[in-house]
């Protein structure tokens, strides 16, 4: 073994470690594995930053501001509102969500389409009294499925789309995923309506970790300011250092039965005041003795709902709260939102929620006016789970931006026009029609992915340069020495789909991509059987939260554990392997 493909190997090894510790982001990692290659020599000076150029980053990027796009023109909701209905049966239920979730993968990125789905899938769960985990996973199951289908359906088929281009001379075309995608995608969705969700454990079936959230709503509660209490005459703003002492939030004033404007912070308490807390009960009970406060009622029930509403949302991986506490991005003080209670997993946080470190996949429950929380979940990038009017959409314009984004993808479809430069148009059309608000196009891209595919794609070419991807090529091919071609197609999908269940699918699609080029090089077969492989292998992570960010999204909204993930996803990544090697085989003989 060399030394490049020493260095190399062993970084790489370094850096599946650390992404699936998850201690760190995966674009910071990434990145400093990045400068680690370039400094030690294996990756030229000149290449290091070729990734960020590399048409695969620009068409995730673009595809994101597209589905942003699809999203505000409220077209995605008009249709998912026709075909959902609380009074259908479970199985009817996830059997039209999950193929409406696919169906919109295919067009859209997947965390996108899931993002659209979620609160109209817990609101059937509501309405029809049973609990949201029987139909989040399989939910999330069939959008990681759909996006399978086409280019633009899921990152890893970008890559490989884009890796075949560049290697061969010739990219795959828009919907040269489509015959194995959706063989997958049918008998994937099929699985998951009938037999998916009836094997999850029976605790979990019984979550409902947003009715629980909101029993936490009680902690809200009015206190009349006595003639006796020594905060007469105080600003509330000078009752922060107790307050924090106390494990209190002052959410705001009423005096004479209106509420003060803003968090009345300046306003200087009087006799007869109202003071709006957020509270345990063992906690307000210091704070009426200690301020001589009387007891006026509990919970956002005694205020009028135009003042305070709750909201609850959950924390995506690219939200700038996501690993970060309320009280570190002063959440109450610079946006006049309070965080009244936590979920996660199943488990309920009050005590000391503001100082809680927050992860991918929490449930908060926020307090505060329709105008603050739209403003703190646009800002902060969380995810509404409930239609509460924070998102404005733009219905008049739903035509139009589903006419232009078809056009467009027609276009590409038969090569009249590059893919990016398609996507680039229809992005530029959606901001000159305020489809997508100048201010939301940046937010509208997932910078972590965008970072993490533009290091690792430099790591994965030196990785091919230096010999290191025919190693592990060589390696595969006598692992199944004296078996067919077919028997080496489905290693490489296992081991791929092995990664791909414990980090992140573009990265596992970065490296296994020149892995299967070399491998079907050794066996003198056609390449597209084994890129086909990778693709479908790298979006099938099924076993766990952390494989796909559409699984770490339903994790807290869902009430799921760890170890849920399996039960229903082991049985489905074998039907995958069972009817995707055939399938692969048919439609791209070697």
């Amino acid at each position: 073994m060399l030394a490049d493909q020493i260095i190399l190997f062993t970084l790489l090894i370094v850096l599946f470690v650390l992404l699936i510790w998850g201690r760190w982001r995966y674009d910071v990692v990434a990145f400093a594995a990045l400068m680690v290659a370039v400094l030690s020599g294996v990756l030229p000076s000149d290449q290091v930053f070729s990734g960020f150029g590399h048409p695969a980053t620009i068409i995730i990027a673009l595809v994101l501001v597209v589905s942003r796009g699809l999203s505000n023109s409220g077209a995605i909701e008009i249709l998912a509102r026709l075909v959902v209905s609380g009074s259908r049966t479970l199985a009817a239920h996830i059997s039209i969500m999950s193929s409406l979730a696919a169906v919109l993968s295919a067009i859209m990125n997947n965390v996108a389409a899931l993002a659209l789905l979620m609160p109209i899938d817990l609101q059937a769960a509501a309405k029809s009294k049973r609990s949201p985990s029987l139909s989040l996973m399989p939910l999330s199951f069939a959008s990681i499925l759909g996006g399978m289908i086409t280019l633009i359906g899921t990152p890893p088929n970008i890559v490989i789309a884009e890796f075949r281009g560049q290697a061969l001379g010739e990219s795959y075309r828009m919907f040269d995923f489509a015959p194995v995608g959706i063989a997958c995608a049918a008998v994937g969705v099929a699985y998951v309506a009938l037999i998916g969700w009836r094997l999850l454990p029976k605790q979990t079936r019984n979550v409902d970790s947003a009715q629980e959230l909101f029993d936490l709503a009680d902690y809200v509660a009015e206190l009349k300011v006595s003639v006796e209490s020594p905060l007469i005459d105080r600003r509330v703003a000078d009752l922060d250092g107790a307050a924090e002492t106390a494990d209190v939030e002052i959410l705001g004033l009423i005096r004479r039965g209106r509420r003060m404007p803003g968090l009345a912070r300046s306003v200087e308490i009087r006799a007869g005041d109202i003071l709006v807390v957020e509270a345990t009960p063992a906690e307000i009970e210091e704070i009426l003795g200690s301020m001589k406060l009387q007891y006026v009622g509990a919970g956002v029930k005694q205020l009028r709902e135009e003042q305070l509403n709750l909201s609850e949302v959950v924390v995506p991986e690219s939200s700038s709260l996501s690993g970060r506490s309320t009280d570190s991005v002063r959440l109450l003080y610079r946006y006049g939102v309070a965080l009244v209670g936590v979920s996660r997993r199943g488990k309920r946080f009050r005590e000391n929620v503001r100082k809680l470190e927050l992860k991918p996949g929490d449930v908060l429950l926020l307090l505060g006016s329709t105008e603050r929380l739209s403003d703190v979940t646009g800002r902060l990038g969380l995810l509404p789970l409930q239609d509460r009017g924070q998102r404005v959409l733009q219905r008049e314009k739903a035509w139009i931006a589903v006419g232009t984004f078809a056009v467009a993808i027609a276009a590409a479809s038969v090569g009249i026009v590059y893919l990016p430069i398609a996507l680039g148009c229809v992005a530029a059309i959606y901001v000159v029609l305020n489809i997508v608000p100048v201010r939301d196009i940046y937010s509208s891209v997932e910078w972590p992915v965008i970072v993490l595919l533009g290091c690792m794609i430099p790591i994965g070419v030196a990785l091919q340069a230096s010999g290191g991807t025919a190693l592990i090529a060589t390696a595969i091919v006598d692992l199944a020495a004296g078996f067919s071609p077919a028997v080496v197609l489905t290693i490489l999908m296992v081991v791929t789909m092995s990664l791909s269940d414990v980090m992140n699918n573009t990265a596992t699609a970065v490296i296994a991509a020149p892995v299967a080029l070399d491998i079907a090089n050794r066996l003198q077969v056609s390449p597209d059987p084994f890129l086909m492989c990778v693709a479908v292998a790298a979006s099938c992570a099924f076993l766990t939260p952390i494989g796909h960010k559409n699984n770490t999204l339903i994790m807290g909204p869902g009430g799921y554990a760890f170890g849920d993930y399996w039960r229903m996803g082991l049985p489905l990544e074998v039907l995958v392997i069972v009817v995707a090697v055939p399938t692969i085989l048919y439609f791209w003989p070697m």
